[in-house]
């Protein structure tokens, strides 16, 4: 009994070893500080480590990744503009602007339903690599990325520490990425610190937080809300689905959005709902950045919502009357978005280029 009991101790302790002991990685878990957020649901296969967020925060970073050597993911998220970008369209290496407005990256560990405005990526790790062979962005390709990253032997470390060697290949190079985006998170503004009884609304914050949060109701005006958190809810202020918010007719839609990813007719027109935390960071707003000012955008939600066979009903039955939103109504909404601005996380060092 004694030699068998030895025995299955040894074969434990064996397997024990060849999971937690891969040679040079450092599986030290990286924690994330999400405050009141619910947990996130992070991915099995790519658990977060201290070694695997250096990394991806290295690469994020890395002029290697664009073919000339003058661009990184950074450079059209900026962490000064919540990790998106303030031109219209974002220029790549070849001078080319973008198609679409730059989205924001934060709080995308609870983003579930793919990414992108189309959610053509289905994995945070598969929108990370899809920049770099764009011809309108980075215009490199994958293998010249990789060589590239062989050829510096700072990498040989810092991929051991995370993937237990120094090969590198496109999936780790994903793997690291995602694992450092995801901890981007932003839940320090100054309505989040209201919400903790830390921070006080003006008057006029107030009655925006009131307008956002209340019902569209054309029977009663007096009580009617601009009913935002219809799409901009829970407490990243989105719903994670894909929507046509009255942007243009039919005949007009040029950018069929989600359609392109589904080929479902049903999808024309529709685009990912985003956060509306740090919008005041983002402009211009859409997917094509039509909207320079948030006033623009509280003005085409009172009264320049278009019809067409895919906008959200909720939307569109507000266009008889408009949302009905008095001047300072608009400029009590715009003054309480404000209030979704973290400060903290536009500047914390933790997410900042390392390089």
């Amino acid at each position: 009994m004694y030699k068998l009991a030895l025995i299955i101790s040894c074969i434990i302790l064996i397997s024990a070893c060849k999971k937690d002991n891969v040679p040079g990685i450092d599986s030290t878990p990286y924690v994330l500080d999400y405050g009141i957020f619910p947990t996130p649901n992070i991915s099995s296969d790519n658990s977060l480590t201290i070694a695997g967020v250096a990394l991806g925060r290295k690469l994020f970073y890395d002029t290697k990744f664009s073919k000339d050597g003058t661009m990184t993911c950074g450079s059209c998220h900026q962490q000064s503009n919540a990790f998106s970008d303030t031109t219209l369209f974002s220029i790549g290496v070849e001078g080319l602007p973008g198609k679409r407005q730059s989205m924001a990256i934060f709080n995308m560990a609870w983003h579930t339903n793919e990414f992108f405005w189309d959610g053509r990526a289905h994995l945070l790790r598969d929108q990370s690599l899809t920049p770099i062979e764009d011809a309108l962005e980075l215009n490199e390709t994958l293998e010249n990325v990789i060589n590239k990253l062989k050829a510096d032997n700072s990498y040989e470390e810092m991929f051991t520490k995370a993937f237990g060697s120094e090969d590198i290949n496109s999936l780790k190079i994903s793997l690291a990425l995602e694992q450092f985006m995801l901890t981007i998170i932003s839940n320090q503004s100054k309505y989040d610190k209201y919400l903790a009884g830390s921070a006080s609304l003006s008057q006029n914050e107030l009655n925006g937080m009131e307008l956002f949060f209340a019902e569209y109701n054309p029977f009663f005006p007096s009580e009617s809300g601009a009913d935002c958190a219809h799409c901009h809810s829970s407490f990243n202020f989105e719903n994670d689905l894909y929507m046509n918010n009255g942007l243009d007719t039919d005949v007009n839609i040029t950018d069929l959005g989600r359609y392109e990813a589904t080929l479902d007719i049903n999808d024309k027109g529709k685009f990912k709902v985003p956060s509306l935390r740090n919008i005041a960071f983002t402009p211009p707003y859409m997917h094509d950045g039509r909207f320079a000012t948030l006033e623009e955008v509280v003005a085409h939600y009172n009264s320049g919502i278009m019809t067409s066979n895919t906008v959200d009903p909720t939307v569109q039955n507000t266009q008889a009357t408009g949302l009905m939103l008095s001047a300072q109504d608009k400029a009590d909404l715009v003054a309480f978005l404000h209030t979704l601005s973290d400060y903290q996380f536009t500047t914390d060092l933790k997410f900042s280029d390392p390089n």
